[in-house]
């Protein structure tokens, strides 16, 4: 594996190994993300055999030991950077208090769609090549080592479904500005809207997209009562594509409108 980086810095290329390869013990003097796409096989790591199978992720820390060995034809994708691709606050808040050592990661269904979207979008500037798009690639990189970083951050849940639900309010408490309908959520999990719904219910008794509501009301009426911002900034911000909807849901969750409750809630 190369230690190569094409664009200032960051580098982002598949490896392909076949069943029974190794990839003898070795170390770099740069960080890698390697993100297996298919295959399995076994990663050393801090002196341990460790499975390393389709979806799984590794952050390898510089001069930190580590060889691959397949156990099937594996394709894995690896990403490599200088940490001086980053900005001083990316490397001191990610990079110096979260990936301090190597390790690897079974990414949970949410955290693994945006990995693996974000990876997309790397491989897609790296063919550019461009000042633009080199800026592009180092967003995306701190965007995957915040991914990265946050899935490693739930508490352990040992029922499958309340874990399923508990992540899933994670994810809708850090992504409420961008679902559109509950078909985004059921996609990331790969299960059916009903499922869904049922084991959000059964631990919250609300649906996914009602918490959704709750989330977004509560955040508008934050804004509404401490800000000076426009009721259609604030509609925006919390994601919702039209004011017209947003003037109806907040009504119907609050029983006034955002005009009246910032009147009778605004602080001076």
């Amino acid at each position: 594996m190369s230690d190569d980086l094409s664009i200032k810095g960051i580098r982002l290329y598949e490896s392909k190994h076949k069943e029974g390869d190794k990839v003898t013990e070795h170390h770099h003097q740069i960080h890698q993300i390697l993100y297996a796409l298919d295959g399995k096989g076994t990663i050393l790591l801090e002196g341990k055999n460790l499975e390393f199978n389709q979806d799984n992720g590794v952050v390898i820390v510089p001069y930190d030991n580590h060889a691959i060995f397949s156990d099937s034809k594996m394709t894995v994708l690896v990403l490599v950077f200088d940490q001086t691709a980053l900005d001083g606050s990316v490397r001191e808040t990610l990079l110096d208090e979260c990936f301090t050592t190597s390790r690897i990661m079974k990414l949970n269904p949410f955290a693994g769609s945006e990995f693996r979207q974000l990876l997309r979008k790397m491989l897609f500037e790296q063919s550019r090549g461009k000042s633009l798009n080199l800026l592009a690639m180092k967003i995306h990189l701190s965007e995957v080592l915040l991914v990265l970083a946050r899935s490693q951050q739930s508490a352990p849940v040992s029922d499958a479904n309340s874990l399923r639900a508990e992540r899933l309010r994670n994810y809708i408490d850090t992504h409420y500005f961008e679902i559109m309908s509950s078909n985004d959520i059921s996609a990331k999990l790969g299960v059916s809207n009903r499922h869904v719904n049922n084991i959000f219910k059964e631990k919250y008794s609300v649906t996914p997209m009602q918490y959704l509501t709750e989330v977004r009301m509560e955040l508008a009426k934050k804004m509404l009562a401490e800000t000076e911002k426009d009721i259609v900034s604030i509609c925006f911000e919390v994601g919702f594509e039209t004011v017209s909807t947003f003037y109806r849901t907040f009504k119907n969750a609050v029983h006034m409108s955002p005009n009246k409750y910032r009147k009778a809630y605004k602080t001076e």
